[in-house]
């Protein structure tokens, strides 16, 4: 049965759909097979692992308001063990669409109930806000990555996300753990940088994760391309800070397959060459 684990932050800029890009391809290249959710109105996971919006005829958006069938919706992307359920624009009003709905906050997770068995991973990016979609993301997920960028506000609106977790935990997903806080956006050369680090480590600390995300220029351009960072640049910082990450979250659940991980960075490699 697949994991199904969603990226959260309800503040923008701090590297939440690049890590739902990147982490998912992760995955894949190690030969887990991972669905991608793009479960924000804007798009960008989507965009972001290579799809063209004006060619996306079916989306989220239709499963959740017009209970059009996951499956149905389904894209392949060019990575071989990666798909993907688009968004769209449209998103954007389904929240007042689903306003009266029984069970709102658990479409998510009904529309995901029929195809987790065939995954062994899924990945939610949810939209940068803790609205109905974002509760619906929390229902149906397993856990949830925290994505903290290194800056001086980085525990700014932190309290209010871990308090929605929290919510959720005691009213419709008691299963919901916290898969750990992730820094992003890391600079090691800045004293600023260090000090949030170990700041976040004091708060939350075996909550934070030992892989962190550095300020990497070739993962910020891969998004322009349609493409992973993995396969716009392999050998890049980002690259292998994705990587660790994925391997440190199948360790932690016990879900580590017997597998030449370093071959597998060799064939990505050589694939780009």
């Amino acid at each position: 049965m697949g994991r199904i684990i969603g990226i959260a932050n309800q503040k923008g800029g701090v590297g939440k759909t690049t890590t739902a890009i990147n982490l998912a391809a992760s995955f894949a290249v190690l030969e887990y097979k991972t669905l991608l959710v793009d479960a924000d109105p804007q798009a960008n996971s989507t965009t972001g692992v290579g799809f063209d919006l004006h060619n996306i005829t079916q989306s989220l958006y239709d499963c959740m308001v017009n209970e059009t069938k996951v499956k149905d919706v389904i894209l392949r992307s060019d990575i071989q063990y990666l798909d993907v359920v688009p968004s769209h624009i449209d998103l954007v009003g389904a929240e007042i669409e689903m306003i009266n709905h029984p069970q709102r906050e658990t479409v998510l997770k009904g529309i995901l109930e029929p195809i987790k068995d065939e995954y062994d991973i899924i990945i939610i990016d949810c939209s940068p806000s803790l609205g109905l979609i974002t509760v619906n993301a929390l229902t149906a997920s397993d856990s949830v990555i925290v994505p903290v960028q290194c800056e001086f506000f980085a525990l700014e609106g932190l309290g209010k996300l871990l308090n929605t977790i929290k919510i959720v935990q005691n009213r419709l997903n008691t299963d919901l753990a916290i898969e750990g806080i992730l820094m992003t956006m890391y600079d090691g050369r800045l004293r600023l940088c260090n000090q949030v680090v170990s700041e976040v480590r004091r708060h939350f600390e075996e909550l934070v994760f030992e892989s962190i995300v550095h300020r990497n220029t070739r993962l910020s351009e891969a998004p322009s391309f349609g493409k992973p960072v993995i396969l716009y640049d392999a050998e890049s910082k980002g690259t292998l800070n994705y990587l660790n990450l994925a391997k440190e979250i199948l360790q932690k659940n016990n879900l580590t397959k017997i597998k030449q991980e370093d071959r597998v960075l060799t064939e990505v490699q050589h694939d780009k060459s």
